[in-house]
């Protein structure tokens, strides 16, 4: 698909002036405007912290119980090591299954972005397609998620009059090139989150 965009970009600019109209949007910027989905972000989020905390509990358990076989095992006869054994790898079964059950694709996270930021997202998405009809737009980018797109003119972004359409109240000083900041911090706190889970698998 991505291959696609550049030629879909250079029939669109080849194209007779004023045979098409097309714009942009930046799906970040107005997302970063919208309450109800900075609402949903923060809640997702907290879920992740909860299902974080509750893995590395369970990892702190099966940490002490391998330190304290490693210290005992000398002592113990051998069907009590055995029980000492499976108790410990029952513990990390447990432990992978419940980092699959929270993570993995699918899983709770997946299913918690579904029901708290999919209806938001929708709402946006009818609103870029509502300006777009009402505009008669033939073609609207995502400036947040094109890489072909290297420069748009701001009279070209419609960012502002989809929060309109969204009933979004902004400053006179608002604009979609003031999402980079915003965005950017996003992206960390994700990554941060992809670290801390890729910390906890590799214990």
């Amino acid at each position: 698909m991505r291959k696609l965009i550049p030629i879909l970009l250079l029939t669109i600019l080849a194209l007779p002036a004023g045979a098409q109209k097309y714009a942009c949007v930046n799906t970040e910027y107005i997302m970063s405007n919208v309450p109800e989905y900075n609402q949903a972000l923060n809640k997702v989020n907290k879920y992740v912290e909860e299902w974080r905390s509750e893995l590395e509990t369970r990892q702190a358990e099966v940490d002490e119980l391998r330190q304290q076989y490693q210290q005992e095992s000398y002592l113990l006869p051998e069907n009590l090591k055995q029980r000492r054994q499976d108790e410990i790898r029952t513990k990390e079964a447990d432990l992978r299954s419940l980092q699959q059950q929270r993570f993995a694709p699918g899983g709770d996270l997946d299913q918690k972005r579904a029901e708290l930021l999919k209806p938001v997202q929708d709402r946006v998405y009818n609103a870029i397609e509502r300006v777009a009809r009402e505009k008669n737009y033939a073609f609207v980018f995502d400036r947040a998620t094109s890489a072909t797109v290297l420069y748009v003119a701001e009279k070209y972004d419609i960012s502002n009059q989809v929060l309109e359409m969204l009933g979004v109240k902004l400053g006179s000083s608002a604009s979609p090139d003031g999402a980079g900041a915003s965005s950017s911090q996003s992206n960390r706190n994700g990554s941060a989150q992809g670290n801390d889970q890729k910390r906890i698998d590799k214990k």
